[in-house]
């Protein structure tokens, strides 16, 4: 399943969160965004933030986050399909078309109302979950793992995919250089959030399998929460650990693809 977290708090409000009368350096909270990382995002920001973001860059975003959603499922049911479950294909959704991966509550109804109730501060929306059939599996705990795994990184292959362009085309125009980037921040935030052990999210399903190595009642019992998924997500978010578990690797992929000459010295 595909969960989108994209919050203006995580593009373009990150702050030090130092005393300002204090002149000695503090030591770092917790979820503190540190010097270097925030330099980094202050960096990227001026590629991605969506600050006063006219109709065609929103289309645009939009555009990128769609696209990059769908490649996320399509994964999912490719890699279920070769492990031997057609179902996804059967029901349409081995496509790249929007329409069929479109949930009417999670893809529209959610995102508008949060961006509404938050000012355009919070949004997070989900695609429709690819449909697998795990009966069909050869080998559930190792199937499953790498069904869940496939969607999170197409993601990370996406986002390296279109750094590798950024920085090998010298003369890319202004909004070429922003189009890339915003590729490569959103899919590493999907990626990496999307690995996050929570139910529904990927990352959960890649935990239940490990655990289902061990005893395949624990991995049922981890499966189990998902009914209670977005539940879990909204606390998860609102309890401020969000930004401590994502940052960090989500940062670590920034430099590494988009390169010093990037995250430094703009």
């Amino acid at each position: 399943m595909t969960l989108g977290y994209i919050s203006r708090v995580f593009v373009i409000k990150q702050e030090h969160y130092r005393n300002p009368d204090e002149n000695q350096e503090q030591p770092p909270a917790a979820g503190e965004v540190l010097p270097a990382q925030d330099e980094t995002l202050n960096q990227v920001q001026g590629y991605v933030s969506n600050k006063a973001m006219d109709p065609l860059s929103i289309i645009v975003f939009i555009f990128i986050l769609l696209f990059s959603v769908i490649f996320h499922e399509v994964a999912h049911g490719l890699v279920a399909e070769k492990l031997g479950d057609p179902t996804a294909r059967y029901a349409g959704r081995l496509t790249l078309n929007p329409i069929p991966h479109i949930d009417l509550f999670g893809s529209i109804l959610l995102p508008m109302f949060l961006y509404w109730a938050t000012a355009g501060q919070f949004v997070f929306g989900a695609a429709k979950p690819v449909p697998i059939d795990y009966r069909n599996l050869r080998n559930l705990r190792r199937d499953m793992f790498l069904i869940a795994l496939a969607g999170p990184l197409t993601n990370i292959a996406l986002a390296f995919l279109a750094a590798q362009v950024f920085r090998l085309s010298p003369n890319l125009s202004a909004m070429g250089e922003k189009l890339l980037v915003q590729t490569v921040l959103l899919n590493i935030v999907l990626g990496v959030f999307n690995m996050i052990p929570i139910p529904p999210l990927d990352g959960s399903k890649v935990l239940a399998s490990i655990f289902g190595f061990i005893d395949r009642n624990w991995m049922y019992s981890i499966l189990a929460l998902e009914r209670f998924g977005f539940i879990l997500i909204i606390l998860f978010m609102f309890s401020g650990l969000l930004q401590t578990v994502l940052l960090p690797p989500v940062f670590f992929l920034l430099r590494l693809f988009l390169g010093t000459d990037v995250t430094s010295g703009f």
